[in-house]
Formats: structure tokens, C-alpha cells, sequence
């Protein structure tokens, strides 16, 4: 019995025991830590447990990334001292370059504060060049020491890439929203800004885009800068149909001698054409889509002269077919002979007297001029700043059950339809609007077709001409697309007359209110959803959720929420020392 209680003494383990278990345990703990953290730099991974996948990169992220063979180098400037609003998107984005950098060693980066400058002269130089480089300003009230300040921030980067640079805007501009979703929107799109920024400056070689011409369709001047913003992305043309069938397509020769027709451009863009298409012409742009070429289709269907209101106070409004109208309804949609006027419109100059020498002129909003926000999460218009149009109609979509049609834009709940002919007069802004004018439901303006379309054609052509080999004639086509919009304003940029010389204003500024519309953005989108290939489009349309406080619930139980968060902590600490204490004094009592 001594024997067994002596073993049993024994057995018990010793403080030096306890103590060199407890060394053996940390040295183990710090050598695991370690060898992970040695592993994690050479391997980078994240456990992304977000319902939206909001720190996971896209496949077509990734695809762009492994495909990136030399350097991009990012100047952020959006660091220094901001509200915490701007902090989180400096912070999202060196994440988010952080995360790039982990796929590519390529993508490097600095932030930079453009404001440390000692003197104010340096300071000024700083920015200047930045706004001359397109970087757009951005005035922030910021709480100081000495009060409220007002400081002059430039929220985006220049990104460098084999000698060329270009400018990369990170705040999404949109009229009217908070703040916060302002915020949470550029947060969302950094991924495709970003990825977008890599892909233009690494573009060597460009797909072929063109505008018609021959019809009265807006001349270069009035499409400069949407011309340049598409030159980043594709060689952009212009091209007279003239009835000739090659205009749009060419023949290339086969290894067994035979001829295939095939299209020159990877899209087209048809812009506010004023006269009539010939059977021949529609003919070609018909066979241009059967062999899967992509559209951009901006039409009036009225015509009505802003030009002829300024003049004589009032004008008519009234159909204006150039021979389309049976295409697009094979196609998929009809454009309705009517104006539509919505009480969330663009506000225009009005003479209203005279004091001294000085003419004096009001605002007013004019009703058919309407702005329209996307309310969709398609990757054309998400996110989407404003859009000004001028004399817009509506939009059906028709028959052919194989093509699939998204509605991309609609008016307000405010609308109003007006058939032709309508009158217009300036006597509408002399008066109050009745709201009950103004009922109608939203109405389509911009439609996406995605499908198989048949010809307009078929069953309409001589056989000797269907059967020609120079014609190649096609009655459907293969999958493909679309998008039509019933106002060819949307793409033309205004004009200012200066020392002689016609110089483009930037697509979507409207030089009388001195804002700037999403225009620009939107006939990008437009055409980059047309031509891509890459999924790089389908980054736009994720959806980061704004999960923000409920500020009236919040201030209604703060004292409860400041007991919890600063108690809350210690109080836990503590409960989980009292349970280890217990573990080890429940383990080393015996």
C-alpha cells in the first residue's frame, strides 16, 4: 500500500514540469506563428465569408492579372487628413492594390498627399498639373484645431505603364446621393476601375468600331470627345454606307480557295441619323448584324428644334421616320411617335428683364429635357451618374421571343406622354406644373437586345441576289447584341465657338448649368458591353451592400451602446480569466 501511494506521489507533476511544459507550449506556439507567417508570404490567400464575395476578385480579374507581363505603377493621392469617409476609401483601395499586387507582382503603387508641400506656391503647381493631367477636384469641409477648413482634394491616381499615363478618377460622381452611398458606389467600382486602368493601357492592339455616316448622322465634330474616350479601348472609324455591300463587311480567302464574308468592325454606332435609309443601306447593316455584328442604335423618332423654341417661343414636334422603324420591330423593339416630358428635368435659361445694360436670365426646369437615374444593376448603367437627354421618346419591346430585352433606362414616376403632334412652347415654364399632368408610369428609353435575330430580309430578296456569293446573304444570325435608345442627343457633345476656332465640350457637361452628366460614362458602357469578350463588364455589376447605422435608433439607446462597448470588452477579458483559472485549478488540484 506504501509502495503504490509512494507512486502515486510520484506521479504528480512538479512545478519545474509545469513550468517546462508551459515554455515547451509557447516555443511551439511562436514556431507555428512563424512558419506561417514565412508561408503566407510566399502564399497568398483570404477567407472572403462576406454574403456579397466583397474581397474576392473576379475570374476575369485574375485572367487580366496573369496576363500582365510588366510593371503599372499606381500614384494614389488620397492620403493625408480626411473625414472618415474618404480614409475608408484610401483604405479600400490600397487593399484592393494590396490584393492585385498578391496575383502580380507587376502592380506596384504609392499614396501620395499632393498638399504636404511646404509653400503654397508648390502646393498650387501640384495640383494644377494633376487637374491638367485629369484628375477631377474635390472641395471636403474638414474639422481642424483652428475650426472648419475647406481643402481641395484629388481622389484618384495616375497610372503609369511603359512611358504612357492616364488618369484614373476613384469617387464616383452621382447627382443628389448621400454621401455615404456616394462612398460605398466608388468602393464598389474600384475593382473594375481599377482592372479597367490596366486593360487600356495594356491594349496593344484594338478591335475596329465605327460611326455611320450618310444619313445626317452627327458629324465629328458633335461626337469628338466620346470618339476619344473610345479611341483608349478601339480603333474608331467612320464609315459612308453608300449602298455599297462591302462597306461594312470584306472577303477573306479560305486555305481551299473558297471566300468567307466576314465584318470589318466589332460594332457600329449609328448617332442621330436626320434622313432617310435607303432599302439598300438598311440591307447592309442588316447582313452586318446576321454574321453577329453589335449595334449601337441612337434615334428620334420626333424631331423638334430647340433652335426653332429659342426663336419663336414654340414648335412642333412631329414624326420623324428615316426608314428604320420595321428593322428595329423585327429586331425587337418599337420607338413610339411621342415626347415625354418628367418633372425631374434639366433646368434652362430663361430672359426674364433687363437691369441696366446686363440681361438677366432665370432657370427653369424644362420639362422635355428629362435627367434620368438608373434604378437597374445591369453593368451598362449601374451606378450610373445622371443622364441628360433632350426631346426623348419612349420604347416597346415587340415579338421575337428569342431575343432577350433588358430595359436599361426609364423616366421618373413624374412622366408625362405626349403624342405627336405635340406643341411645344416655353409658356409651360411661365406656369406651375399640375401634378396630376404628370402620372404616367415610367417610360422605357433604352433597351438591350441579346439573341438570335432573323433578317429583315428573309423571304424579301430576289434568289439571284440571296444566292449571289459576293452577297453571302444570312437569314439569322448567332448570338449577339444590341442596344437602342430613343434620343441621338445622348451621344453629342456640345460646342463652344472660341477665337475662331469650334472646340467639343466634354460629353454630358451642359455648358448653361455648368454640371457634368453620366453621358459619357454611359456610351462607354454602352459600347464596352457591346464589344467585350472579357467579362470585364460583368466586375460593374456586383453589388456591395451599404450596411449603415440606424442613426435615429442609435441615439435613442447611446447610453446603452457606450456601456457596452467600452464595458463590454473588460467584462469579457475578465469572465475568460476566471474560466481559465478554474480549467487550471480544476487540472493541478488533485
Amino acid at each position: 500500500m506504501s509502495n503504490f501511494s509512494h507512486s502515486m506521489s510520484t506521479s504528480k507533476p512538479t512545478n519545474r514540469d509545469i513550468r517546462r511544459n508551459n515554455i515547451l507550449q509557447l516555443t511551439l506556439g511562436l514556431i507555428i506563428i512563424i512558419l506561417l507567417n514565412v508561408i503566407g508570404s510566399f502564399i497568398f490567400t483570404r477567407f472572403d465569408l462576406t454574403t456579397e464575395k466583397r474581397y474576392s476578385l473576379s475570374p476575369s480579374t485574375k485572367k487580366l492579372l496573369r496576363e500582365t507581363d510588366d510593371i503599372f505603377y499606381f500614384r494614389v493621392y488620397l492620403d493625408g487628413e480626411f473625414p472618415a469617409s474618404f480614409k475608408k476609401l484610401s483604405r479600400s483601395t490600397r487593399e484592393l492594390l494590396d490584393e492585385f499586387r498578391a496575383y502580380n507582382d507587376n502592380i506596384q503603387y504609392e499614396f501620395i498627399n499632393p498638399s504636404e508641400a511646404p509653400d503654397a506656391k508648390t502646393r498650387n503647381e501640384i495640383l494644377s498639373r494633376l487637374e491638367q493631367q485629369g484628375l477631377l477636384p474635390t472641395d471636403l469641409n474638414v474639422r481642424t484645431k483652428q475650426g472648419q477648413q475647406q481643402q481641395r482634394i484629388y481622389p484618384g491616381a495616375i497610372v503609369s505603364h511603359k512611358g504612357r499615363e492616364m488618369p484614373l478618377n476613384l469617387l464616383a460622381e452621382q447627382m443628389g446621393a448621400p454621401p455615404d452611398l456616394i462612398i460605398n458606389n466608388s468602393i464598389q467600382a474600384l475593382e473594375y476601375n481599377i482592372s479597367n486602368a490596366i486593360r487600356k493601357l495594356g491594349t496593344t492592339s484594338k478591335p475596329a468600331i465605327a460611326f455611320t455616316e450618310g444619313h445626317g448622322e452627327l458629324s465629328r465634330l458633335e461626337t469628338a470627345d466620346i470618339s476619344t474616350a473610345l479611341s483608349d479601348y478601339y480603333k474608331v472609324e467612320r464609315v459612308k454606307l453608300d449602298g455599297k455591300v462591302n462597306a461594312l463587311t470584306e472577303r477573306r480567302e479560305n486555305e481551299d480557295g473558297t471566300y468567307t464574308i466576314v465584318n470589318k468592325y466589332k460594332a457600329i454606332i449609328v448617332a442621330k441619323p436626320d434622313s432617310v435609309f435607303s432599302e439598300k443601306d438598311k440591307f447592309i447593316i442588316d447582313q452586318y448584324i446576321m454574321r453577329g455584328g453589335r449595334v449601337l442604335w441612337l434615334i428620334d423618332p420626333v424631331f423638334a428644334s430647340m433652335d426653332s423654341v429659342q426663336a419663336a417661343d414654340r414648335t412642333m414636334g412631329i414624326t420623324h421616320d428615316v426608314n428604320l422603324n420595321d428593322q428595329l420591330f423585327r429586331y425587337g423593339v418599337r420607338l413610339n411617335s411621342n415626347l415625354i416630358l418628367d418633372l425631374n428635368s434639366l433646368p434652362i435659361p430663361l430672359y426674364t428683364g433687363q437691369i441696366g445694360n446686363q440681361p438677366q436670365f432665370e432657370f427653369f426646369p424644362w420639362y422635355y429635357f428629362p435627367v434620368l437615374t438608373s434604378t437597374s444593376n445591369h453593368p451598362v448603367v449601374n451606378n450610373l451618374n445622371a443622364v441628360r437627354t433632350e426631346f426623348i421618346s419612349s420604347i416597346d419591346t415587340v415579338g421575337n421571343p428569342s431575343v432577350r430585352k433588358t430595359v436599361l433606362l426609364k423616366t421618373s414616376r413624374y412622366t408625362r406622354v405626349a403624342n405627336t403632334p405635340v406643341m411645344i412652347s416655353l409658356d409651360i415654364l411661365r406656369r406651375e406644373p399640375d401634378p396630376a399632368d404628370y402620372t404616367h408610369a415610367p417610360q422605357p428609353v433604352a433597351v438591350l437586345l441579346e439573341g438570335k435575330f432573323e433578317s429583315l430580309f428573309t423571304n424579301r430578296i430576289p434568289d439571284e441576289i440571296v444566292k449571289a456569293p459576293e452577297i453571302g446573304f444570312t437569314a439569322n444570325s448567332p448570338e449577339t447584341r444590341m442596344i437602342v435608345f430613343s434620343d441621338g442627343d445622348l451621344i453629342k457633345n456640345q460646342v463652344q465657338f472660341t477665337s475662331g476656332t469650334y472646340r467639343p465640350y466634354p460629353l454630358g457637361f451642359d455648358r448653361f448649368t455648368g454640371q457634368t452628366f453620366g453621358n459619357r460614362e454611359l456610351m462607354l458602357n454602352a459600347v464596352n458591353y457591346l464589344c467585350d469578350d472579357t467579362g470585364l463588364m460583368a466586375v460593374r455589376s456586383r453589388e456591395l451592400k451599404l450596411r449603415a447605422l440606424d442613426v435615429t435608433r442609435a441615439r435613442e439607446n447611446l447610453l446603452l451602446w457606450q456601456i457596452i462597448n467600452t464595458a463590454g470588452p473588460v467584462l469579457l477579458i475578465i469572465l475568460l480569466g476566471f474560466i481559465q483559472f478554474m480549467i487550471r485549478k480544476f487540472r493541478y488540484a488533485r
